[in-house]
């Protein structure tokens, strides 16, 4: 067996994952354990009220959602009493047995797996103590229910692998499998309040993970003047697909505006964790100094860092973003620092950084590189100076010649008669 405990900000949106799971098939409601009514009688209301009520008695405990999985060996056929029992013994194990919580069986994977969902208060309003508590009490829990219960042991890194669940326990969305607006929503629900990200193109870094673009619109359009925002599908290439929806019919009302707010929000909260970023991608590049850029990225997902590449139509790679799912930031490569952007990270792993032609240098440039990208410099001092020499003669150069002035300038003023012509 494989547990896997998490914590984040919304209740809410943890008892809804489950329950629209129910709603789609793909999983069942077990039990709700330490609650005053019977499991077949509990309404959603009621089973959402009764954790927020306990999470309400201390409203310093930001992120007071418990959301666990419990991962079984594929070979193993579990019946739902056996799983309540594993649910309730793992409970009280890692001491959150006193705790309201609601137990659900999922089939959506290719092995046996529970969810339970709890809060993070007691009730007597004390914040529950989940430091290392995935790295201690889960791990003895873990160990002696596999021996209670005479369940398949998952001790090694390899069986570990297999039991992983999407970072956000999202899958992504395929359009016209399930309808957009809810893919979309499913998603947005669970990356919004979860992740750091400190830009719109940070916040797409993330979302192309689950086949999804937030759209402003061309900078000339009506969208884009009213700092409108609106939602996409893509498909496995990074094409979008389907109709765009606003923002605004959301029900989270994921806008431009509210985006914004997290920015600056969040601008701060990611500094602690660049050096973890960084450290990951130079110990991985120091493990192997020959390893191709997809053997970088294998490692690095290895590590829950997921990197996003951003190539022009014909495959060159002007941007890379590093999505890390383990402390859930992300980071443009520039921002990291010059040794982490696209053209070092390609230099670092020994593969040539695409240069323009020199036929075509001016139009080659803008395919490869994106306006006003910091990431970009000159390939070298004679092109530097190329560019500067251009600059130049535009600067310099006549405005007007004769045989392209205005027709309406090039008219001759009409003599003034003297005075003396009248007299």
């Amino acid at each position: 067996m494989v547990a896997i405990f998490d914590t984040n900000p919304s209740i809410r949106r943890t008892l809804n994952y489950n329950e629209q799971k129910v709603k789609q098939g793909v999983a069942q409601f077990l039990t709700a354990e330490n609650y005053p009514i019977d499991n077949a009688f509990l309404s959603f209301e009621q089973k959402i009220n009764r954790l927020l009520n306990q999470a309400a008695l201390n409203e310093n405990v930001t992120r007071n959602a418990i959301h666990i999985s419990l991962n079984f060996d594929p070979s193993e056929q579990i019946g739902q009493e056996r799983l309540i029992a594993i649910a309730n013994t793992y409970m009280e194990q890692i001491g959150l047995g006193d705790l309201p919580y609601l137990v659900y069986q999922h089939f959506d994977a290719g092995h046996p797996h529970l969810h339970v969902v709890s809060v993070k208060v007691r009730a007597d309003g004390k914040r529950v103590d989940t430091q290392n508590i995935g790295r201690n009490q889960s791990e003895t829990a873990r160990k002696a229910i596999e021996i209670d219960f005479g369940l398949v042991k998952a001790e090694d890194s390899k069986n570990t692998e297999k039991y992983k669940q999407e970072p956000v326990n999202v899958p992504k969305v395929q359009y016209g499998k399930i309808e957009t607006k809810r893919a979309i929503n499913n998603v947005l629900k669970a990356v919004l309040d979860s992740y750091k990200y400190s830009s719109l193109p940070e916040l797409n870094a993330l979302l192309k993970l689950y086949n999804i673009n937030a759209d402003r619109g061309g900078e000339g359009s009506n969208m884009y003047g009213n700092n409108g925002l609106s939602y996409r599908v893509l498909d496995d290439n990074g094409n979008k697909v389907g109709a765009a929806i606003k923002a605004s019919a959301f029900f989270m009302k994921p806008t431009l505006k509210k985006l914004e707010a997290n920015f600056q929000k969040n601008e701060s909260l990611k500094d602690p964790l660049r050096k973890r970023v960084k450290n990951v991608i130079d110990m991985a590049l120091l493990r192997n100094s020959k390893q191709s850029l997809q053997d970088l990225m294998k490692a690095l997902e290895k590590e829950g860092i997921a990197t996003v590449l951003r190539q022009n139509d014909e495959g060159r790679i002007y941007g890379i973003t590093y999505v890390d799912h383990k402390a859930k930031v992300v980071f443009n490569g520039s921002d990291l620092g010059k040794q982490y952007s696209a053209k070092a990270i390609l230099e670092r792993c020994g593969e040539a950084v695409p240069v323009a032609p020199k036929i075509d240098q001016q139009a080659e440039k803008k395919d490869m590189y994106e306006p006003g990208n910091k990431e970009y410099t000159p390939t070298s001092d004679n092109e530097a100076m190329s560019l500067n020499t251009g600059l130049i003669d535009t600067l310099l150069q006549q405005e007007y010649t004769g045989d392209t002035m205005p027709f309406d300038l090039k008219r001759k003023k009409k003599k003034r008669k003297r005075l003396s012509d009248n007299l």
